[in-house]
């Protein structure tokens, strides 16, 4: 019984007010002729608002209202994919681009994409060669979990790169 629902004999108040497959009212009736009335339409007598007065009963397939409704708490729990994004500049050093690469890596294995930004400021800008050997860097040590998806392209002051995890 999911969440408490009553469905057919279980259903032990009378009268209960019933609705139909269609969503119509069919009124007031005492729950052996409700039951009556499902059974005839091939389907179950399920209590919706057990909490009413009197209750509020519709006549549906329980069958197929419970895999709807566990098809529907399935669709709340996937992943919602976000974009985290890891910052380097080009004199950041070994280990500290070890740990950044670590952090993305925990980002791809959970199924989030990976924005890498390596950025410039002030004369810094005169050696982008120095940055892009940081990115090939960071985006090397990604290879096997996450794949390219936007290559290494200059946005003014910043360089970036889009890494998707691999499936």
């Amino acid at each position: 019984m999911e969440r408490g629902l009553r469905v057919n004999e279980q259903i032990r108040i009378s009268p209960v007010r019933v609705i139909n497959a269609e969503g119509g009212m069919l009124g007031v009736m005492p729950t052996n002729k409700a039951l009556e009335a499902a059974r005839e339409s091939g389907m179950d007598l399920v209590e919706v608002a057990p909490n009413e007065r009197p209750p509020v009963c519709k006549i549906i397939d329980y069958g197929k209202f419970k895999y709807t409704q566990k098809k529907r708490l399935t669709k709340q729990k996937q992943h919602q994919v976000q974009i985290k994004e890891i910052r380097v500049r080009p004199k950041t050093g070994d280990h500290d681009i070890e740990v950044k690469v670590k952090r993305a890596r925990e980002f791809l294995e959970a199924k989030d994409k990976v924005l890498v930004n390596v950025l410039f400021r002030g004369r810094e800008l005169a050696h982008i060669d120095e940055g892009r050997r940081v990115m090939d860097e960071v985006l090397q040590a990604l290879e096997e979990v996450g794949k390219l998806e936007k290559t290494p392209s200059m946005e003014g002051r910043r360089m970036t790169a889009i890494l998707a995890p691999r499936a």
